[in-house]
């Protein structure tokens, strides 16, 4: 600890001293202690303080480089000095209503009532400024090195407090890979109905960080099984009352966990949410489509179609921002597409429409079809594999010829109008998708080409003269 600590000694220290020198405490606490002993350490640090926010403010105004005051409401203050960002927080404790899904806030005068109020004993570790002596009042570094989550105090009164600590324990088995505490994991399921007074925001960026930590399974798994999924996501639990149609696991619930580790062996460059969303929610379409077929087969026809309506409706109700509704919500939509292809059979014209379909989303979609892949058969595997390197193959050899991502009609609006002699409006648009059509179709023809056939249209649709 000693020798991470020289990283932050600078900052922290004269922090510290700063306090001091005006009759203050204030210490390093929460994530910060935790991930010095895990050896993670960032830039981010959180503090708390007996001094109160106005307090906090006049202390560090000539030492800060900059400060905001977005939480103050809530005890915080935020700072920027060099490449620090700290937040400093009163000490204090939050409770929720019976109904209310605001916190109710009240500030403390200890230290020790601080960490008894913090959400697990990994958290609840604290580091005194300037003395730096080492406060663990609830054996929070035993449970470090034992790897589990558990409340400092009772954990049904941890929850009944707030709620989306309920949430935050599946969030650090992901991120961090812990167990949860038996007798936490017992409150949460007994408790999981609780969580229905959080506001849809807090819960969606739990949710967020959960999917995007090193082990979203294990986390996903707390969720399902303690209950708190049918209230957060319910479209997942409801995955496992279907059978698998590859026969590879007992449900379709299983197959998604597993897609979604092979999208994430895909990543290139770190957690990418929406790959990540679309290969949990790729299949929720499943429950509404089953249908029993003659010899005992089951079928899930246009479960992509209705997935995507699904999907779409649940991150919305979650606040998630609209152009990451739409992208996961495409993704699931155009998962199956590739299945179409079959050993090749498709044209040139299908392909582009793929691609144009596809759209920005092109390179996830690949990702996402390659992990739907969880068949056990691994001369199948091998076979769809090798179909989807060739389809890329074709994408690319177009892409060459006809700059596939910036397909767009030979004829912009402009030359459509005067070529019909028509103003802006919905012959316009009828015409541009024609000529869209037309060069998926047959690919680059030329302007006179395309304005030859754009009259043709026009004639045949009574929009110029013979």
């Amino acid at each position: 600890m000693s020798e991470l600590f020289r990283k932050i000694a600078p900052v922290a220290d004269e922090l510290g001293e700063l306090f001091a020198a005006r009759g203050y405490q204030i210490a390093l606490v929460g994530g910060s202690v935790r991930d010095v002993f895990l050896g993670r350490i960032g830039n981010d640090l959180d503090l708390t303080t007996d001094a109160r926010p106005e307090a906090v403010l006049e202390l560090i105004r000539d030492w800060a480089d900059s400060i905001w005051t977005i939480g103050i409401d809530f005890g915080t203050v935020g700072v920027r000095k060099g490449n620090w960002l700290l937040e400093i927080t009163t000490y204090r404790s939050e409770s929720y209503g019976p109904a209310s899904r605001k916190p109710e806030v009240a500030y403390g005068d200890t230290l020790e009532g601080d960490l008894a109020r913090r959400d697990f004993a990994v958290n609840a570790m604290a580091l005194r400024l300037p003395s730096r002596e080492f406060v663990d009042p609830h054996g929070g570094l035993d449970d470090l090195h034992a790897r589990v989550l558990r409340t400092p105090g009772p954990p049904e009164r941890s929850f009944d407090d707030d709620p989306l600590r309920m949430l935050r324990a599946a969030r650090f088995a992901s991120q961090l890979g812990f167990a949860v505490d038996p007798g936490a994991f017992a409150a949460m399921t007994a408790m999981a109905e609780r969580i229905e007074i959080v506001s849809a925001e807090r819960i969606r960026d739990e949710l967020n960080k959960l999917i995007c930590g090193e082990h979203p399974r294990e986390g996903l798994k707390i969720l399902v099984d303690s209950g708190l999924a049918s209230h957060v996501l319910p479209e997942l639990p409801k995955l496992r009352l279907e059978i698998d149609e590859h026969h590879r696991h007992k449900d379709v619930y299983e197959h998604t966990l597993i897609v979604l580790e092979q999208a994430i062996d895909l990543e290139e460059s770190g957690p990418d949410r929406i790959l990540r969303w679309a290969a949990l929610l790729h299949d929720v379409g499943k429950p509404k489509t089953r249908r029993h077929e003659p010899g005992g087969r089951v079928s899930f026809h246009h479960h992509e179609v209705v997935g995507a309506q699904l999907a779409k409706k649940r991150m919305s109700e979650l606040k998630f921002p609209k152009d990451v509704v739409a992208d996961v919500s495409r993704l699931v939509e155009l998962h199956l597409r590739f299945h179409g292809y079959g050993t090749g059979e498709w044209t040139d014209s299908a392909v582009r429409r793929y691609v144009r379909d596809g759209g920005h989303l092109l390179e996830r979609l690949h990702k996402l079809t390659r992990a739907d892949c969880t068949t056990r058969n691994r001369r199948k595997a091998q076979v769809l594999s090798r179909t989807y390197d060739q389809l890329e193959e074709r994408i690319a050899r177009l892409a060459d010829e006809e700059e596939l991502g910036k397909i767009r009609p030979e004829l912009d609006g402009n030359e459509i109008q005067a070529l019909l002699g028509v103003a802006p409006g919905p012959v316009v648009g009828r015409a541009y998708k024609f000529l869209l059509d037309m060069r998926l179709d047959k690919g680059v023809i030329g302007k006179e080409a395309a304005a030859d056939a754009l009259r043709g249209w026009a004639h045949e649709n009574g929009l110029l003269p013979e």
